[in-house]
């Protein structure tokens, strides 16, 4: 949601809507596309608010739907690729930045439970909260160590994925 508001024109129709739609939150919030999960579902059952996207945009924020109803809800579709790769390719057609927690999304795509949302706390922020950790352990300073510290970290939070490797042991 981030990236996706991010590129929004700050003077254009769909970025006016959203400032009118949440009045509560401060114009640099709506800027930075800070929503939280309630707020994001409100949009998702807003028609109006589709009908005020040009086609690039309209494009993008479906496909983000897709991939948030069927992948990092309650359940994970059989065509999860097919969605994730339609949102990054949307996403890069209208000319989002690819943040970190994007890129881990589609590169890692193997490492996700198959139910995303059972374990979920305030806000479903269960993997900003993970990424804020390891930047913190990082100095915020990203760097493969770091996203190699995460993928072992989602390996062993998810016990049924089968490790590719095996240590070779010495015997003495």
């Amino acid at each position: 949601m981030k990236n996706f508001v991010k590129v929004l024109d700050v003077k254009g129709p769909a970025f006016t809507y959203l400032c009118g739609k949440f009045p509560r939150l401060s114009l640099e919030k709506v800027k930075a596309g800070v929503f939280i999960g309630p707020q994001i579902r409100q949009l998702f059952k807003d028609q109006q608010f589709e009908a005020v996207f040009s086609d690039k945009e309209k494009a993008a924020w479906q496909s983000f739907e897709k991939v948030s109803n069927s992948f990092l809800g309650n359940f994970k579709a059989a065509n999860f690729r097919e969605l994730v790769q339609d949102m990054m390719d949307s996403y890069e057609q209208l000319g989002c930045n690819m943040s970190l927690k994007m890129h881990f999304l589609f590169s890692h795509l193997n490492f996700f439970p198959l139910n995303c949302g059972e374990v979920s706390d305030e806000h479903g922020e269960c993997f900003h909260q993970d990424i804020s950790m390891m930047e913190h352990r990082y100095k915020e300073k990203c760097s493969a160590a770091m996203l190699g510290d995460y993928c072992w970290m989602m390996k062993r939070d998810v016990p049924e994925t089968k490790y590719h490797r095996r240590a070779k042991r010495t015997r003495r």
